[in-house]
Parts: structure tokens; sequence; C-alpha cells
């Protein structure tokens, strides 16, 4: 059984549940920015990776669609028929998972810096032998050149220092085997079959999962769009949490009506 950590709701109980993701290497920390203005008008969750944040260690591999199993059960723990979620990165590729693979639960979806296929599969291999001989210490310097857009390191200290302490304590082996379940995911071919009204979201300075990720998700689904953020990287709720929140609330207030 996969295993991660949710956090208690916040938001009115009888709004609808929208259901945060977070990227490799992070935790809800993330989402500090956004949380306060969506959960005005949703009752929000957010979930750890294992061996991130709160989620204790992983004890045997997994796969994307496990975790999207996993974030699955979250909304039947809490009563919901149906979810809205947002995912960053890593936690985009679960969302995806679960409008595949449950695709009557989720309602509407953004999908931010992320991809149907991320990387290649040597890299990631190689990110987890990695961090198996140097831990996740060894990822400092090149993560915090990833995830950020020039001058957000300065303009935000504290969050993107947090975070990178969150990074630097992530359980090793649980962090190596989120690698291996990234070489293995690509759900490029099956973009089709998702019938979710999907956002997919680019920070202009992110490297990883560049514009023509989310325009490929975009344009693969049956119903979605592609935004941009001009000075978001990797982790845009954390470079722009301004403009992160007004797209998602833009997003799934228009969805929740139609």
């Amino acid at each position: 059984m996969t295993t991660i950590a949710v956090t208690d709701p916040v938001g009115p109980a009888d709004a609808p549940l929208l259901v945060l993701g977070p990227s490799l290497g992070t935790s809800t920390i993330l989402w500090e920015g956004v949380v306060p203005a969506l959960a005005r008008t949703h009752r929000v969750v957010l979930w750890d990776l294992p061996g991130h944040g709160a989620a204790p260690p992983a004890d045997a591999p997994f796969s994307v669609a496990d975790l999207a199993d996993a974030v699955a059960d979250v909304g039947a723990d809490l009563g919901a028929d149906r979810i809205r979620y947002a995912g960053v990165s890593l936690g985009g590729a679960v969302g995806l998972e679960i409008m595949l693979r449950h695709p009557e639960l989720v309602e509407s979806a953004a999908i931010l810096c992320s991809g149907a296929a991320i990387g290649m599969p040597e890299g990631w291999h190689d990110r987890a032998a990695q961090v198996r001989a140097q831990s996740t210490s060894s990822l400092i310097i090149g993560s915090a050149q990833r995830w950020f857009a020039p001058g957000s390191v300065a303009a935000h200290p504290d969050i993107t220092g947090r975070l990178l302490h969150v990074l630097q304590d992530t359980d090793d082996e649980s962090y190596a085997l989120c690698c291996e379940a990234l070489a293995e995911f690509d759900v490029r071919d099956r973009l089709g079959e998702i019938r979710t009204p999907v956002l997919a979201v680019w920070g202009a300075h992110d490297a990883v999962t560049p514009e023509t990720s989310a325009r490929e998700i975009a344009d693969g689904v049956r119903h979605g769009r592609a935004r941009g953020i001009p000075e978001a990287s990797h982790l845009a709720p954390v470079d722009d949490p301004v403009a992160v929140r007004q797209l998602l609330t833009e997003f799934f207030t228009k969805e929740g009506r139609s």
C-alpha cells in the first residue's frame, strides 16, 4: 500500500473539495501562498508524497498510478463523490492518472508545471542512484536552479529556504522510488481518454516542463486549455502565488458553473 499524508480540510464544510498535490522533493509548504484564497470557496486538503513532509517513508516500490489510487481514496475518506484537483510536476502527473483511473471522480483539474511524460527514464534512474549514494542533500543546488525563477529566492527567501530544507530532510529511498515511478510514467498516448476539463499551466522560466509540455496536455485531452505564467519557473505557486490563485480561482469557478 502506498502511504501518503493528508492535511485536515480548511474552508467551508459544504464547499467543493479541492485536493492539492506536491512536486517531487517538496511538501504542502509549496501551496502556502495560494491556499487562503482557494479556501474561501473550497474545502481544501493537501497531500505529501511518501517520505516527504508529514508522510511516512515508503517501504516498497510504487508507481504514479499507485499514488493516484491513494489520492483518489482521499475523496472517499472525506465523503466527497467528486473532487477538484490541482497538482505541480509529479503531483500533476498524479492528477492525470487519477482522471484516467477514476474518470468519474474528478470534476475539473489544473495540471501545473507538469507533463504527460516528464524527462527521460535514464535521467530519473541516474538521479535515483545519486540520491541513494549521496542523499538528497546532493540535489540542493541543482534543484534551486530548476525550481525557482530568477530573483525568486531573493524575493521569497523564507518559503524557498524552507522548501530546500524539505528536500534535504526527505527520505532518500522514498525520493529515489519517486524518481523510478517517474521513469515509468508516460500517458501521452492516453490523453484523449480524459474527458475532465483540464487547465495546463506552465512557467516561462521552466526548463523541466516547458510550454510544449503544457500544450501537449491541453491539446491532447478532450476539454483542455493552456496558460503561461511569465514570472514563474517549475514551482509556480512559490514564484507567483498571485497569478496561480487567480488562474485556479477563475478556472474552478467557471468549470463549477458549466
